[in-house]
């Protein structure tokens, strides 16, 4: 038998994943992290159009460049970022792009300060790099918020990066101005990158998103189509970075991927010059889900921070059989263990679903597994 790599013994299989596959036909599906909106239609006409025009082939390794433009144009105007088409590369998702970040700069010894709990990606794609995680709490009491004091404590001589998620998965946690500025000063008082996952920046409800760049230049941004234009499957996401950080970036993806899917791209361009719709009718209908699953949770006894951003909520269930007998009564949630060990005593549940869905699952809820 051939060995593998030592490095993938760090690798777990996704537990999100493992729930998918376990699903029982018919289960109402609480715990996947995609939207259930299909593309909007001026988004599809522009890819069929392309494969039509038979642009097919391989594009520029960064990306299209009036795609880079336009991303440019999004920066300066929604996040205060300067920044030219040289320094942003369109990746494989958000997930390429994060997978990157951290095979450019990160190597065995290297502190990074991720938050806890936080997307498990985080920690694989950290593994695999060889680096040093080192945890901070986000705690209920602070709903779930990523304090800059908790931050600094956590800074060493050894600390390379930090990894910031806001809005967060898996809590929904929004983080205030002057935490995300703080932190942008730390990355520059002690020199250390911040990777600045934004991907759920546009579903944020009756608060402000700040990127940590428009205040240090020791920023990688990162962002996509997925969950904003409910594009998961066409994977296309892109970073952006300072000169000199965006060229050894750019050493990773062209060797790895080489470039973004052409046609997704030009689906890409036409979400960020099209009308815009579509992406308020779907934030508007995430905050109703939200209300709804924050409202019967909460009158279920099952305390729920009201979540201001991405689709997903983390009710503290202390039950350790929770998932098992929800998943029997067919609802699907995910354990908040597999997101950090802050996350034990949590369930998320993702509510990139039907209203009619979410309220069919609470039901059954109440009815099977808290009065059951």
């Amino acid at each position: 038998m051939i060995n593998p790599a030592s490095r993938t013994k760090l690798i777990e299989l996704s537990q999100i994943r493992k729930m998918f596959e376990a699903t029982k036909p018919g289960a109402i599906n609480l715990g996947i992290g995609e939207p259930d909106f299909d593309v909007p239609q001026n988004i599809k006409d522009a890819m069929k159009k392309s494969i039509d025009d038979n642009d097919t082939h391989y594009t520029p390794n960064k990306g299209y460049i009036e795609l880079r433009e336009e991303i440019v144009k999004k920066f300066k105007k929604d996040n205060g970022i300067k920044t030219n088409p040289e320094n942003v590369i369109v990746t494989v998702g958000a997930s390429e792009a994060l997978y990157v970040s951290a095979q450019a700069f990160i190597e065995k010894g290297d502190e990074v300060i991720l938050p806890n709990p936080s997307f498990l990606l985080y920690e694989a794609v950290l593994n695999l790099a060889g680096g040093d995680i080192v945890p901070v709490d986000c705690k209920m009491e602070n709903e779930f918020k990523l304090k800059a004091d908790d931050v600094a404590e956590k800074i060493t001589d050894k600390t390379k990066a930090i990894i910031l998620n806001s809005p967060s998965n898996p809590t929904g946690a929004v983080m205030d101005k002057e935490d995300i500025k703080a932190i942008a000063d730390l990355s520059m008082d002690h020199d250390f990158m911040i990777i600045s996952d934004e991907i759920y920046e546009k579903i944020i409800y009756d608060k402000k998103h700040y990127s940590p760049a428009k205040y240090s230049d020791n920023v990688i941004t990162i962002n996509g189509f997925s969950k904003t234009y409910a594009m998961t499957g066409l994977r296309v996401g892109y970073l952006n970075a300072n000169e000199t950080y965006s060229e050894e970036l750019f050493k990773i993806h062209q060797n790895s991927i080489a470039c973004a899917n052409s046609t997704a791209q030009k689906g890409a361009y036409e979400a960020l010059t099209g009308p815009q719709d579509e992406v308020h009718k779907m934030v508007n209908e995430f905050k109703n889900r939200r209300d709804l699953i924050v409202s019967r949770l909460n009158e279920m006894g099952y305390e729920t921070v009201n979540a201001e951003g991405a689709f997903y909520v983390f009710p503290k269930i202390e039950d350790p059989d929770f998932v098992k007998k929800a998943a029997d009564a067919g609802v699907v949630t995910v354990s908040g263990a597999a997101f950090g060990s802050n996350g034990a005593g949590h369930v998320r549940m993702s509510y990139a679903n039907s209203y009619e869905n979410i309220e069919k699952a609470m039901n059954i809820l109440e009815e099977r597994v808290v009065n059951g």
